[in-house]
């Protein structure tokens, strides 16, 4: 019977598949929600085959053709031991997975298996190098400890300054007002926002970030120099490492390139693949687990 291979890229905000036979041949794709492991094995293999399953229909498959199928997974999380063993003993309708990072997919597909590194900065953030099978690391440990350069870290220090604006220390700017707006300019619902808010949920400021930073606004343009000076420290890191070619990957890192040094930006090229087909690279390939 034929065999099918599948990528996943699987982050905090969403979970995207790409199946191919084994040809190579475009099967199908799918989207659904986030797969990163460490909000719970349940919450990420039901995104997964969710994900699946709608690639799977546009290529005339169901979950009956599941058994066919080596999945790669590129999963944020996963670089958390404790839950890459308990995500990897959970049950599945698969023939085989494989499990790696996010980040690893990434760099895998960004130069196709060459050396090289990856700044990935979208709800998180993590840069890895990856050359002469050995690969090295920076950041990664997952907000709020970590993920630096991230949406969720921007996000989490924006309503932090939107705070302090709300009692008089810094400026009400108009960015800081559009956050209000979306609290119903009651700062008791930000705090019990908070207590339950996740990753994606503070990420979701990005986007009004970077629109008010065009329009000349002081706080955005501060929230951004922040990242760009996370972000360039790690990449910063990477190439004391030896990377010379680094790509910028992920909603933020994408849009941050002209808010990096002239030396930095040297380094930074565009990637050849995307996350899922990195994945897709190491699907069926047990040699490319974590651990």
């Amino acid at each position: 019977m034929s065999s099918y291979y599948v990528g996943i890229d699987g982050g905090g905000t969403s979970c995207r598949a790409r199946i191919r036979n084994q040809a190579g041949e475009l099967i199908g794709e799918g989207k659904s929600g986030s797969a990163n492991i460490l909000l719970g094995v349940d919450i990420a293999m039901t995104s997964i085959l969710d994900a699946i399953a709608q690639a799977a229909a546009q290529g005339g498959l169901n979950e009956s053709d599941f058994n066919l199928m080596h999945v790669g997974l590129a999963l944020a999380g996963a670089e958390q031991k404790a839950a890459w063993f308990e995500f990897m003993a959970a049950k599945h309708p698969f023939a085989s997975m494989t499990l790696n990072t996010d980040a690893y997919g990434a760099c895998i597909g960004a130069h196709k298996g060459e050396p090289g590194a990856i700044m990935i900065a979208g709800t998180g953030s993590c840069g890895i190098y990856l050359a002469h099978g050995e690969q090295h690391v920076v950041g990664g440990r997952e907000f709020p400890i970590s993920d630096q350069g991230g949406g969720a870290v921007m996000g989490l220090r924006l309503v932090q300054k939107v705070l302090l604006a709300q009692d008089g220390i810094g400026d009400n700017t108009p960015l800081a007002q559009h956050v209000m707006h979306q609290f119903g300019n009651d700062v008791d619902n930000i705090v019990s926002w908070s207590k339950q808010a996740l990753p994606r949920d503070y990420g979701q400021f990005s986007p009004a970030v970077f629109e008010y930073a065009n329009q000349g606004d002081a706080l955005a343009i501060e929230m951004l120099k922040q990242t760009a000076a996370d972000i360039e420290m790690f990449v910063l890191a990477l190439h004391q490492r030896g990377a010379e070619r680094i790509c910028l990957m992920g909603s933020i890192a994408e849009r941050i390139k002209a808010w990096l040094s002239p030396p930095v930006q040297a380094w930074i090229v565009a990637p050849q693949c995307d996350a899922i087909e990195g994945a897709l690279m190491f699907a069926g390939k047990p040699e490319h687990n974590l651990y």
